[in-house]
């Protein structure tokens, strides 16, 4: 092994050589730099997968002699080296080495080399799993490895990049349970409870697509079904008292509030339906479970006001009533203010001033407390312009939204405590959380439930 590490580094030295030629090469032909740059990282990567073959051959092939004893079980050393595939962030490497087993053709009870190099459980290094999960974190699996691929020139699959995500994932909630509540020093004066939920398309496996001679689906038949993926946020934060004039020109004018306080202490979960213990747990429930634990961990003595940011599905407000019970319940402004678009369509045309005039001044009132007002008004108004078919279908559905959610919509109480009114922590967790919409049952529950995939 000596001898191989010897002409590992030889090799280390020309291509180093060779790096040094082409650089002065590209100097005295005038190269652009982002060529030369690009051509640099690619031989780097060729340089340095060669310097850790060279660590590799300098560690032997874990030959302990022909008996060892693990755990008072003699084990014997098996015939000839076994190859074991390792993909780096260099590349691929090949590493062969000794075994260990209760005899030949059973199973390979220990390898010497693999715990003396630390190796992981599968082929892929640990350097090579940090990366690619930071990227899966933040995009799809599909835009992962495609990222992953451009700047490395190597990436697993989709589907083994999601497989690496769940096992990963399996600590996940040990990890948090061990987390301890942020120092009450560093916590604001509010203490803020958010949730959304989100519909993600389910692909079931190809083993269990109805197969068709024709493409096309009957009537009512949809591509997939859907099944909600549920965010939550709790975090902490100073009040913030404002008028509705200063919410109208930061949501409408895009004034930006000067000196608004930032969330302190974050802390976000994801969940969609799985099996737990042999029966199903909703997405929904688990993530306001884990809101009230963290809610009563950070102010075990209640003495921070708490408040529960929702939008207007009412399967959360009742999830908010069970769990978070004292909270002030406050309704998303932005899922208000969709509904007020919505109605000024109805009567103006899309981008058009009157629109905006329509949508700032009835905002106005709603962040004054005048909620009857505007909802009588809407009601007038399309009598009075007579509106029928699906205009007056979606402004009926805006004038509902608004009566179901009336009594969490008493924005001017809220805007004078300093409440935040809109759920922006738990809307961007979701954008950023539920991306990758092509999830296949059998990856996104761990166990199969008949009530996370209904037929």
């Amino acid at each position: 092994m000596i001898v191989s590490q010897e002409r590992a580094f030889l090799n280390v030295q020309a291509r180093l050589e060779k790096i040094r030629r082409f650089v002065e090469q590209a100097a005295d032909s005038g190269e652009r730099i982002d060529r030369v740059e690009r051509e640099l990282f690619a031989q780097l990567l060729e340089l340095g997968l060669m310097l850790l073959r060279a660590f590799v051959d300098g560690q032997g092939d874990g030959d302990s002699g022909a008996k060892v004893a693990i755990d008072g079980v003699e084990l014997r050393r098996l015939s000839g080296l076994r190859e074991r595939r390792y993909l780096s962030v260099f590349g691929e490497l090949a590493i062969m080495r000794r075994v260990y087993g209760t005899r030949e053709g059973q199973k390979i009870e220990h390898v010497p080399l693999d715990a003396r190099l630390g190796l992981p459980a599968g082929e892929f290094s640990y350097v090579l799993m940090d990366w690619l999960q930071r990227l899966c974190v933040k995009e799809s699996f599909h835009e992962a490895v495609t990222d992953l691929r451009a700047l490395l020139n190597l990436a697993p699959s989709e589907r083994a990049a999601e497989q690496m995500n769940q096992h990963l994932a399996r600590d996940a909630e040990i990890f948090q349970a061990h987390q301890s509540p942020p120092e009450p020093a560093t916590e604001g004066e509010l203490l803020v409870a958010a949730a959304d939920g989100k519909g993600v398309p389910m692909r079931r496996p190809l083993a269990e697509r109805p197969h068709r001679s024709h493409p096309r689906r009957g009537k009512g038949e949809k591509a997939n079904k859907k099944q909600m993926a549920y965010v939550a946020a709790v975090y902490s934060i100073n009040r913030f008292p404002r008028s509705a004039a200063d919410v109208v020109d930061e949501v409408c004018r895009k004034q930006r509030a000067e000196h608004r306080p930032t969330p302190q202490n974050k802390q976000v979960w994801a969940e969609m339906t799985r099996c737990l213990d042999g029966s199903g747990a909703t997405g929904r429930e688990r993530v306001f479970v884990e809101m009230a634990i963290a809610c009563k961990d950070r102010d075990p003595e209640r003495h921070k006001t708490l408040v529960c940011l929702l939008d207007g599905e009412r399967s959360l407000w009742q999830m908010a009533g069970e769990w978070l019970p004292r909270a002030a319940g406050v309704l998303d402004l932005f899922h208000v203010l969709e509904r007020l678009w919505t109605a000024a369509h109805c009567f103006h045309a899309e981008g058009s001033p009157e629109a905006a005039t329509f949508v700032s001044h009835r905002l106005t009132m709603l962040l004054e407390g005048k909620v009857g007002r505007v909802i009588g008004g809407l009601r007038r108004l399309a009598t009075r312009h007579a509106l029928k078919g699906d205009k007056r279908r979606r402004l009926n559905a805006a004038i509902t939204y608004y009566e179901n959610n009336r009594e969490h919509m008493q924005y001017d109480e809220y805007l004078a405590a300093g409440y935040p009114i809109g759920s922006g922590v738990a809307e961007g967790a979701c954008r950023h959380l539920v991306k990758d919409r092509r999830i296949v049952r059998s990856m996104a529950l761990q166990q199969p439930c008949p009530e996370a995939f209904p037929s």
